[in-house]
């Protein structure tokens, strides 16, 4: 999308536009609120500043979008599509697909929730390490942790919505 074309649209518009990236009302309008932007930089700087912190409550309601790491996402809605292109680089063979479905199975008894983390960027090895690691936080520390992981999946999503602008 067109930077230029995001600041024109009406509200609905530019909401529906942001949702797939995190879907959280109060972040969305604070976005769609604060246009025009100069520069996809200050958009994506300011959406950061209005992910940090998300409530437990934004946590809950934006987790029912993310399927289990190592799990195909179903369906053909923006947030499947991105969920499935964020995980697409994970090498799943048996060992890991095991490992991590028993993770998973271990932290939603655990945290009663599904294990988030930014995929992007990541190995299957060092998601595994991060999901052993954080089945010892306590509830809050955990909680601070998963708004911090949906922080960066929408930042990165947001990130890439936007086509650099071009210099003529």
């Amino acid at each position: 999308m067109n930077l230029l074309h995001f600041n024109t649209l009406d509200a609905p518009a530019a909401a529906s536009v942001l949702r797939p990236c995190l879907d959280v009302d109060r972040w969305i309008d604070s976005i769609v609120g604060k246009r025009p932007f100069a520069s996809i930089d200050n958009l994506v700087a300011h959406a950061g500043l209005a992910a940090s912190p998300l409530s437990a409550e934004e946590i809950a309601s934006a987790l029912a979008h993310h399927p289990r790491i190592g799990e195909r996402a179903e369906g053909g809605s923006a947030e499947a599509t991105l969920s499935r292109a964020e995980q697409s680089t994970l090498a799943l063979g048996e060992g890991i697909k095991e490992s991590l479905s028993a993770g998973n199975r271990a932290y939603e008894q655990r945290f009663d929730r599904v294990f988030l983390i930014r995929a992007a960027g990541r190995s299957s090895e060092e998601i595994l390490a991060e999901l052993d690691r954080r089945l010892l936080n306590d509830d809050e520390e955990e909680t601070r942790e998963v708004g911090q992981q949906l922080r960066e999946i929408a930042l990165l999503r947001l990130d890439a919505l936007f086509e650099p602008v071009s210099a003529h």
